[in-house]
């Protein structure tokens, strides 16, 4: 019997990280549903890889809606929740961190995550997939400028750890991928050479080793398992 082709929901697609990732997976045969905001963006991986594409935000209830309708209770093997807003850039020190701001920041980077978790856990648990979500060292690490995100980011974590224990039959991940040459990661240090980052190509295969070796739910850090750089 030949092996079903998988699926996978990836937002933040058109750029970094998840763009990386979303090829990737198109490499493997996978079958992709793919989200972002940057419209002319998306439509050009979605070219690349032959996916469905849905522009939007996230954190937009009415774009999840249609997110849902387009998956239309179909099996889900991944759902990697990318998407993520960095913020006020440059940095503000939270004395100065304007609270709408930090509102949005959370909005995308919580709430969202948890609604699109929300949408799609029946679907994972169809074809006992997996639920990623992308965490980052500022979840855990003091760094000045980085509260509004850390912050953020500490919350997603916590969602991720109970999800997982609220779901013992599903593999659930927060992913930290460490610094990353991307466009974000730019607008954090405006004007500063970031070359020296990895390019988040880098780092998929770290990801890809969660997905095919299924360890137990909980926080991975890219640089410390077996085959990132």
């Amino acid at each position: 019997m030949a092996e079903t082709t998988k699926t996978a929901l990836v937002t933040g697609a058109s750029a970094g990280f998840g763009r990386a990732v979303a090829l990737a997976l198109a490499g493997r045969g996978w079958q992709l549903i793919l989200t972002a905001r940057g419209e002319d963006r998306l439509a050009k991986i979605r070219a690349e890889t032959g996916a469905v594409a849905v522009a939007g935000d996230i954190a937009d209830p009415v774009h999840r809606a249609e997110l849902a309708r387009v998956i239309g209770g179909r099996p889900l093997d991944l759902v990697l929740n990318n998407a993520s807003a960095l913020g006020p850039s440059p940095l503000p020190a939270l004395e100065h961190y304007p609270l709408a701001e930090l509102a949005a920041v959370l909005d995308t980077n919580v709430l969202a995550p948890l609604a699109i978790a929300q949408l799609t856990l029946s679907s994972l648990r169809a074809a006992d997939g997996v639920l990623i979500d992308v965490s980052s060292d500022a979840a855990v690490g003091g760094y000045e400028g980085w509260g509004g995100y850390g912050a953020s980011k500490a919350a997603l974590d916590q969602l991720t750890n109970v999800l997982a224990a609220e779901n013992p039959a599903l593999r659930i991940y927060s992913f930290d991928p460490g610094d990353m040459r991307t466009e974000m990661h730019q607008a954090a240090f405006p004007g500063e050479d970031i070359s020296d980052r990895p390019l988040p190509e880098t780092v998929v295969p770290a990801l890809l080793h969660l997905l095919d070796t299924r360890p137990a739910s909980g926080r991975y850090v890219a640089s410390e398992l077996p085959v990132a750089s």
